[in-house]
C-alpha cells in the first residue's frame, strides 16, 4: 500500500475541550484524529479533560490557573477573543499546518486568515443550517405557546446568525454529522461539493450491551434522553405513547433537565403512571441497557449523540428523519417523519406487540455498532481532510517534516 503522508491539523474550538455536550464532541475528535494518525494542534479556549500525549495543547482563555470568565465576558466576545488568538496564531504557523478544523462563532478572523495562507478550512456543524434551526423551533414554540428563555441557544438571535453565514461562505467544506443537516444546506443554495458527510460516535469502553436476554412478558421499556425541550420532540414521544397500548404495561422513562415552561405545558401527560420523570443522569448507557427503546422525534438536530450511545448499549432506535440518527428504517431502527405523532404511535405499538421485530433490530443494531465508534468517526474525519486538501492543492503532498509544532510564545 502506498504510505499516506501525515495530515498537520490545528483545531480549533472556543469553549472547554472535554467538557459536556459539544466538549465532549470536540474531545472525542481530537482522540479520533490523532488516534487515526494526524498530528493535531488543540487551540481550545481551555482545556478541561486530558488528551493524548501526542497532541500538542495551546489554550487561548487561560494561562497556568488563570482562566476568562466566558459568563463575564459574554458568550460571543469571548469567542471572539478566542478567534482573533487562533488568527493570530496561524499566521506564524503558516508553513506547519494543512488543515484547520473550526467550530461556529469562534472561526471567522481564523478562517479569513486561513484562507488568504491558502490554508484547507473545515467548519464543524453541530446542528442544522443556523436560520432552518431558528425559524423551526420559533414556528414549534409558537405552536405550544411555550417561549423560549431569553438568551436561549435556539432563540432566533440575528447577530449569531449573521455571523455564522459569513462563516458558511469562508469555509472550504462544511462538516454535516448527518444527511439531515447536509439537505438544509443543499436547500439554501450550498453546492453539494463544499458539504463533506462525516460522523460522530460513541466510548465502546462505556456503552455496551447487557449480556441478559431480553424477557418478551415484560412490558415495553421506552427511553428518552437529553434536553427536555422543544425542539427535542418530547411532547410528540408522550402524545405517542399514550396513543399506543403500550403503555397500558410499559413505563416510559425520561432523562433529562426540563425548561420550566415546557415542563408546565406538559404536566397532564407527564403525570401519567406509566411515565417516570428521572431528571438529569449521568449514568444514561446504564438506562440504556435497562431499556428496550431509545425515542427521539426530534424537529432539529446535528446528530444527537445519545443515538449512537443508544445503539452501543443495545437499545434500539425510535428516532424521527431530523435526529441525524445512525440508522436505516426497518434496518436497525424505526424512522418516522418530524411531528408525525400517528406513524410514532404506531412504530411503539409494533414494538410492544412484535418482539421478534424488536429482538432483530436490537441484533442488527449492535451487529454493526462497532462501525460508529469515535476511533471509526476519527478515521473518516481525517479522510475527510485528506479529501479537503486534494480538491485545494492536487499537486501537494502533505507529509509534517517534524514531530512537533513550534508554537512559541504566549499568544
Amino acid at each position: 500500500m502506498r504510505h499516506q503522508p501525515q495530515i498537520r491539523v490545528l483545531y480549533s474550538f472556543a469553549l472547554k475541550l472535554g467538557d459536556e455536550r459539544i466538549g465532549h464532541t470536540s474531545w472525542h475528535q481530537v482522540n479520533g484524529i490523532a488516534g487515526a494518525g494526524a498530528m493535531v494542534l488543540a487551540c481550545p479556549g481551555v482545556l478541561h479533560r486530558a488528551v493524548p500525549a501526542s497532541v500538542t495543547v495551546r489554550p487561548t482563555l487561560s494561562w497556568k490557573k488563570l482562566r476568562v470568565s466566558y459568563k463575564l465576558l459574554g458568550r460571543l466576545r469571548a469567542y471572539a477573543l478566542h478567534d482573533w488568538i487562533v488568527a493570530r496564531r496561524l499566521e506564524k504557523l503558516k508553513d506547519q499546518v494543512d488543515v484547520v478544523h473550526t467550530w461556529p462563532l469562534g472561526a471567522l478572523e481564523t478562517l479569513r486568515t486561513a484562507r488568504r495562507l491558502g490554508i484547507a478550512t473545515v467548519l464543524e456543524r453541530p446542528n442544522t443550517h443556523t436560520r432552518f434551526a431558528f425559524e423551526i423551533v420559533q414556528r414549534e414554540c409558537e405552536r405550544l405557546g411555550v417561549p423560549l428563555p431569553p438568551g436561549h441557544e435556539h432563540a432566533y438571535n440575528p447577530a449569531v446568525l449573521e455571523r455564522e453565514e459569513v462563516e458558511y461562505r469562508l469555509a472550504d467544506r462544511l462538516l454535516c454529522p448527518s444527511d439531515f443537516v447536509l439537505q438544509t444546506f443543499l436547500d439554501r443554495g450550498f453546492p453539494r461539493e463544499q458539504l463533506a458527510r462525516h460522523s460522530y460516535g460513541y466510548d465502546e469502553s462505556l456503552c455496551f450491551p447487557d449480556g441478559n436476554a431480553r424477557s418478551s412478558n415484560r412490558g415495553l421499556v421506552l427511553l428518552f434522553a437529553g434536553e427536555c425541550a422543544v425542539r427535542k420532540g418530547l411532547h410528540f414521544a408522550l402524545e405517542a405513547w399514550l396513543k399506543s397500548p403500550a403503555h397500558h404495561e410499559g413505563t416510559f422513562l425520561i432523562a433529562g433537565h426540563f425548561l420550566p415552561q415546557y415542563a408546565r405545558k406538559l404536566s397532564p401527560l407527564l403525570a401519567h403512571p406509566s411515565v417516570r420523570v428521572l431528571g438529569h443522569r449521568k449514568d444514561l448507557p446504564q438506562l440504556m441497557r435497562q431499556s428496550d427503546v431509545l425515542v427521539l422525534p426530534s424537529i432539529e438536530e446535528g446528530s444527537a449523540l445519545v443515538t449512537y450511545e443508544a445503539r452501543g448499549s443495545g437499545c434500539v432506535l425510535l428516532v424521527s428523519e431530523a435526529a441525524g440518527a445512525p440508522c436505516r428504517h426497518m434496518e436497525n431502527g424505526l424512522v418516522h417523519a418530524p411531528g408525525d405523532v400517528a406513524t410514532l404511535a404506531e412504530h411503539i405499538t409494533r414494538l410492544h406487540e412484535d418482539r421478534t421485530l424488536l429482538a432483530r433490530l436490537r441484533a442488527a443494531s449492535l451487529n454493526t455498532a462497532n462501525e460508529i465508534t469515535w476511533m471509526a468517526a476519527g478515521r473518516r474525519l481525517l479522510d475527510v481532510y485528506r479529501e479537503v486538501l486534494a480538491a485545494k492543492h492536487p499537486q501537494a503532498r502533505y507529509l509534517a517534516e517534524s514531530s512537533a509544532f513550534s508554537v512559541g510564545g504566549r499568544i
